[in-house]
This record gives C-alpha cells, structure tokens and sequence, in this order.
C-alpha cells in the first residue's frame, strides 16, 4: 500500500485541519508514492526509535509529536534534526506526524485517556469547533469519576490507567477532600489549565505543571495530578497500531515502539 493511501486513512480519523494553528502535524519527510509494508508507531522521532524502526525493517515511521515544527533553514548532519531527516530519507522511510489533530479528534487523545480513567458524563475541555457532522472537537475533557474519592485515590487511578511509577500531585494530602469532577489534558496542560478550573474541576489530570501553575490552581480550588508528558500520550502507541491493523486489514504491519520513559526518579 502506497504511503499516500495510509495518511488518507490517518486523515479520516483526524483530519489535519483540527490541528492548532501553531501545529505542524502531517507528512514531514519522504514520498507519498512509497510502497508500505510495516510502519513503526511511536511518540517521538528519537534516534532510539529511528533505531527500531531499522531493526524492524519500518517503511513508514508514525509519530505523535513531530519531529518539526519550525521552518528548518538547512538539513545536515551538525544537529539532531538534521541528522535523522536524513537518516530516514536515505533510508526511503517516510515519516508523517499526527499531534494536536490527534489531541482534538472526537475520540482520540483525550477520548481515550478519559475512557482508561473510567470517566463518565464527559465533554470537550476546550471547544476548537465542531466536525461537519456538529460534533465538537478540542483539547482536553471533563467527566466524572462513578463516586467520590480521595485526591489520593486518584493519583493512583491515574498510575494504574497509564502504567506510572510516579506522579506529581498538588493539592490536599490529607485525605480530606473529595473528588469527583475531572479535567484531563494529556501532554502539557498549562494552557489550558484556566479552562479546566472554569469546568469545576475538582482535580486536573496532565502533565508538564510547574509549580506556581500547580500552587495557583490549588489556591483557586483545583487540585492537580501531573503524571507527565510521555506519562499519558503514550497512549497513541497502542490505539494507533490497533487502529492501523484493523483499517489496513493485514496490508500492513505496524509495529509498536519500545515503552521508554524518557525521564525517571532516581
């Protein structure tokens, strides 16, 4: 299967015109008359994963964040970016990137983390506008967890549904507080850390949360659970490749990249 074929399956699920204005999702490098046999799916264009997409025998390279997103005035091999575009293009491999078309897809990103959180009652945390057919697209979702629970409770909901040794959390530790409204916003949240505040959240699920963004949004009334970039995008991996196998009915292979999280505690 041609490489054009599969970004128009891609572009049926999220089209790149959900994309944020600033974004630079799509097909970054290659040809789009590139026959396809296997595709690697991964959340970063990392040299690790430039690695496995060789030792895979990849034609296609599939990630979420993409590897460009400002104008690159030359390509060689004296920086990082330079040195895999054009590892990837003497290798014929041609890479597309599916990011905040992913993240405000009905039923991507945010979908998906609210579903493995076990969220009921959900809408869009930031309403970007609405498909042809009037379903409402954006960043982010609220919901409601099936009771209330501790803060506590569900930094370990969270652990749970995204496989995490860890999160960050600001907010009450004591036990006392009760939680049952939820905002998510996989990737980083401070953006649109006010609009999960005006939502009545009682906790925001997301990551990348410094800290005065993390004491503020308590001072306001909002606890938050910062489980990481990598912490919950990394969901893109497995839906991806599920959605790939079953769109391209055993035409093509796709393989998943190695769960590596790129920061640890120590």
């Amino acid at each position: 299967m041609k490489c054009s074929e599969i970004m128009e399956i891609l572009e049926e699920l999220a089209p790149k015109e959900l994309a944020c204005e600033w974004d630079n999702p799509g097909l970054l490098a290659g040809r789009g008359d590139k026959e396809v046999k296997t595709i690697l799916v991964a959340v970063d264009a990392t040299d690790a994963v430039l690695d496995q997409a060789e030792e895979a025998g990849a034609d296609m390279l599939l990630t979420h964040h993409p590897l460009i997103f400002k104008p690159v005035k030359s390509v060689t091999d004296r920086d990082f970016i330079g040195r895999r575009l054009l590892r990837l293009i003497q290798a014929d491999c041609p890479y597309y990137a599916m990011h905040t078309n992913f993240d405000a897809a009905p039923g991507c990103m945010a979908a998906l983390a609210g579903e493995r959180l076990g969220l009921a009652h959900t809408c869009v945390l930031e309403e970007m506008g609405r498909t042809k057919e009037g379903v409402p697209y954006g960043i982010g979702l609220c919901g409601d967890f099936e009771q209330r629970i501790c803060l506590s409770e569900a930094a370990e909901r969270v652990k749970e549904a995204f496989g995490l040794s860890h999160v960050t959390v600001y907010g009450d530790d004591g036990g006392e507080k009760r939680i049952r409204r939820a905002a998510v916003c996989p990737g980083a949240g401070g953006g649109t850390l006010q609009e999960a505040i005006k939502s009545g959240a009682d906790v925001y699920v997301t990551g990348d949360i410094g800290h005065h963004e993390g004491i503020d949004a308590v001072a306001q009334g909002m606890s938050v659970i910062d489980a990481g970039h990598y912490g919950i995008e990394h969901i893109f991996v497995d839906f991806m490749a599920d959605y790939l196998e079953r769109r391209l009915r055993g035409q093509v292979r796709a393989v998943k990249e190695k769960t590596v999280f790129p920061c640890h505690v120590v």
